[in-house]
């Protein structure tokens, strides 16, 4: 390895350092947060997409996990899975209507701690039904950007059933089985800015 290389690696694999208290209110950083889902199709793959189009704010208490909140706005049209005519039903009003129901919400009515791990239940809306959902999210890491931004970061995840929400159409396969899963897993890679009042 040349000195160039070798004294890049090691600036690559130098150690950061944890912000120690992350408690303040919080700016979802879209350009760096994945809102991602998977389900499985025609009982045999898996297909996968996010949405490209959302805000969302958070209150992080450390001492006091249980005044923390979390709130989060998507927007339904925004649903991108890689194939215009998929992402095209999925808009419609087969699945979520979403000339109609043009936002998702989560909003939080619970957060608790679990060792390092943040378990929080909220209330997800979709299509005007709204259900509790609870979704344990790791940390990842907080640190000062080069901007002076303190970032923190989480990934999350859970699973629900699509039926909850009235998102009910399916087709049958002629093998057994239905082309569509019901069973959706939620996937989440947040990070987070500290609004500029409290940096």
């Amino acid at each position: 390895m040349s000195f160039f290389n070798r004294q890049a690696a090691e600036q690559f694999d130098a150690p950061t350092t944890a912000v120690e208290d992350i408690s303040g209110d919080y700016t979802i950083d879209p350009t760096h947060t994945r809102l991602g889902f998977s389900t499985r199709h025609a009982m045999v793959t898996t297909v996968r997409g996010h949405f490209t189009e959302f805000s969302g704010t958070a209150h992080v208490d450390a001492a006091n996990p249980a005044a923390s909140s979390v709130s989060l706005t998507i927007q339904t049209a925004s649903i991108d899975t890689g194939v215009a005519d998929r992402d095209g039903h999925l808009k419609s009003a087969d699945f979520f209507d979403a000339d109609n129901n043009k936002e998702i919400t989560f909003s939080s009515t619970q957060v608790e701690r679990d060792g390092d791990d943040w378990v929080i239940t909220g209330d997800l809306v979709i299509k005007g039904e709204s259900k509790s959902v609870t979704i344990t999210f790791e940390p990842t890491g907080s640190a000062r950007d080069p901007f002076g931004n303190l970032r923190i970061g989480f990934e999350g995840g859970t699973s629900i059933n699509r039926k909850d929400w009235g998102l009910t159409w399916n087709a049958a396969l002629e093998t057994g089985g239905v082309l569509v899963s019901e069973k959706i897993k939620l996937e989440f890679d947040i990070s987070a800015i500290q609004n500029a009042q409290e940096a």
